[in-house]
């Protein structure tokens, strides 16, 4: 037996072991096996076996040490739960003997995890549920899940849609206070409003937009003059409608953007508000924040100023009508047109025209690159995948917002507050490697600095046509840096512009509903509520999970769609390379696959550089830009990837005339 004085020893000796231990903090980053990492505050990477990895969720924020095993290798011992940040995951329902589990579907949690009978709401086998975690694992390595929803089966109609919205924690259903608010709202509470704004419904201003939309936030005017033309952008105003602090402002904050999912868009406000009361639809008076603009012959831009006022759309016009107008083309509704109307889009086309040129003289214009429609069918997948043609009315009408959006960032940039989008060109981390790049493939450019605002422009617009061995502008392209949200003016180096932002879609899109009240706050000492340094990049990761959840539903429903390919040899461009292997777009549909190095004959190296991979030996090169010719050969079920097989020459089959 040991005596008091030999416990406290023991005790003293213990705490002692405690203090002198090491202990670093970092989050747990899992991987497609059972170990994991954990990234250290410090910057570097610790080990996490398996035995360990047991104990923790991706994202755990944890205190390790760091022991030595097997010849000096040193892996992480978790040591302290700090915080957990996995609240709630998707997964399917599993009964397996007596015990019942949910598999994760969330990337990271590689096991089952016990569902206690009490948590379970009915479950069925097989079902996808929205779990949150009920038990942590790092007390004992077991965790425990509680159901919060049952989601529905595979096979379902809709079933992707749903599954998407619960894995990334987006809501499809409107808080009760947020409905009362639109249940309050009606054509009267417009007409309250318009008092004490210009009164232009006598104008024709018409909108032009797609048939089916619904939710339409810019109507279009212009008229000539002696230097060049007025245009006036008059843009939807739910600032007006909706309070600073009210329910619909908060939840437009937290949902931060419209999704446009597949067949079912989840909107960033509700109907009453985006599709009706605010919405710039012909024949009906609307509440609009105008911007009218001096655009000179040369397409730069003269002096512009801002107006509260009400308008009067003469016309819900689609795209297509508007570029046969442009085209000459002669139908029954163009000949409907009035002729204010005409004579409006006859000048808005020579406005976008000079708009234009002047951008691509002096700014970047976005390539051309080929886009495509989802066609769904009864059960929400793709029918059908077609070519969506961009002509002169989405030009026009792109050239217009660019406008408009360029005025709107000029003004805030001498105002104290503001909200732009800036973009830094190239990744600091890529830097070097452009630097070769142009060193090695096109030293006429070689004392072009890329990484200031100006050399990125003149890199870009002199490589655009450049005929060299490789393609430099599309290496340059693959190398950029993500455009962020920032309260004070900085370049955007991606549209060659010394400041943006945008307002010009407010129904949906927070940051430019924002825009507006700082715009209006300035100007008529209107309401406003800044967001801080927290919420603006809170806005900003919300923003980046509403492209993400639409990204991964629409590979959902590309990868499902892909089994319908058949063997048949396509066309397609080789989009990306990494060093496993290339991605290729095919150019009829646009499908992205996966052709894998393992796949080809003999090793290839991957030119970090060129982002090229070569043949070590007979020196064959697949580099971005080439045309290849590949088939359908399946989908990795788990990440959705579409996986496409090389089809060399002697392989094509050859067809002969009877």
């Amino acid at each position: 037996m040991f005596n008091a004085d030999a416990l406290n020893q023991l005790r003293q000796l213990k705490s002692d072991i405690e203090q002198s231990k090491v202990v670093f903090p970092g989050t747990v980053k899992a991987t497609n096996g059972r170990f994991g990492f954990v990234a250290l505050d410090e910057g570097r990477d610790v080990f996490l076996p398996p035995e360990e990895m047991q104990k923790v969720l991706p994202g755990d924020r944890v205190n390790v040490t760091e022991q030595e095993v097997d010849k000096g290798k040193i892996q992480g011992v978790v040591d302290e739960l700090l915080e957990s940040r996995l609240s709630t995951f998707v997964g399917r329902y599993l009964v397996k003997g007596k015990g019942h589990f949910v598999v994760p579907e969330t990337p990271g949690i590689n096991r089952w995890i016990f569902i206690p009978p009490k948590e379970r709401m009915n479950a069925q086998p097989d079902d996808y549920l929205y779990c949150c975690i009920h038990k942590h694992p790092f007390h004992d390595g077991k965790g425990q899940a509680k159901v919060l929803r049952v989601i529905g089966k595979a096979g379902e109609p809709g079933i992707e849609r749903a599954l998407t919205l619960a894995t990334f924690d987006l809501a499809d259903a409107w808080p009760e206070p947020v409905v009362q608010q639109a249940e309050k709202l009606d054509e009267a509470a417009i007409e309250a409003l318009a008092p004490g704004r210009e009164d232009r419904t006598d104008r024709a201003y018409v909108t032009i937009d797609s048939p089916a939309t619904q939710d339409m936030d810019d109507a279009l005017l212009a008229e000539p003059n002696a230097t060049g033309w007025a245009l006036s952008i008059a843009i939807a105003d739910p600032s007006s409608v909706i309070g600073t602090e009210s329910a619909a402002e908060l939840e437009a904050f937290n949902r931060a953007t419209a999704i446009y999912f597949p067949g079912e868009p989840l909107p960033m406000l509700p109907d009453t508000i985006s599709t009706r009361l605010c919405s710039l639809m012909p024949d009906v008076n609307r509440l609009a924040l105008v911007c009218d603009l001096q655009v000179n012959n040369d397409g730069s831009l003269g002096d512009y100023s801002f107006h509260q006022a009400v308008i009067r759309s003469r016309g819900k016009l689609s795209y297509d009508l508007v570029a046969n107008l442009i085209e000459g083309r002669e139908d029954e509704d163009i000949k409907a047109l009035p002729d204010a109307v005409a004579n409006s889009l006859d000048q808005l086309h020579q406005v976008a025209t000079a708009l234009r040129k002047w951008r691509s003289e002096h700014a970047l214009l976005s390539g051309d690159r080929p886009e495509f429609r989802l066609r769904l069918d009864e059960n929400r997948r793709i029918r059908a995948i077609e070519p969506s043609v961009q002509n002169e009315a989405h030009r026009l009408v792109e050239e217009c917002m660019v406008a408009a959006n360029r005025c709107a960032a000029d003004f805030l940039a001498s105002r104290p507050s503001g909200l732009f989008i800036q973009h830094p060109g190239l990744r600091n981390d890529r830097a070097a490697n452009i630097r070769a790049l142009i060193e090695g493939y096109a030293p006429q450019f070689a004392d072009i600095d890329a990484t200031t605002p100006a050399g990125f422009l003149a890199l870009m617009k002199q490589t655009s046509e450049l005929e060299a061995e490789v393609p430099i502008k599309a290496i340059v392209s693959r190398q950029l840096a993500r455009a962020e949200l920032s309260f004070t003016a900085a370049p955007h180096q991606g549209m060659g512009l010394n400041a943006y932002t945008t307002f010009t879609s407010p129904l949906r899109k927070y940051s430019d509903l924002y825009v507006h009240r700082l715009i209006k706050a300035a100007l008529w000492d209107t309401p406003m509520q800044m967001l801080s340094s927290e919420q603006l990049m809170a806005l900003q990761n919300a923003q980046f999970k509403a492209r993400q959840a639409a990204n991964s539903l629409e590979t959902w429903l590309k990868s499902d769609f892909a089994k319908t390919l058949g063997d048949e040899p396509m066309d397609g461009v080789i989009s990306r390379t990494i060093p496993a292997g290339f991605f290729v777009r095919l150019e009829a549909n646009g499908l992205e696959g996966f052709v894998s190095c393992r796949d080809l004959n003999g090793k290839y190296s991957f030119d970090p550089v060129t982002l090229r991979l070569i043949h070590n030996k007979n020196g064959r090169v697949f580099q971005l830009n080439q045309a290849v010719k590949v088939s359908f050969s399946g989908v990795e079920e788990e990440r959705r990837q579409i996986n496409f097989k090389l089809v060399e020459a002697e392989e094509i089959p050859v067809t002969t005339g009877s």
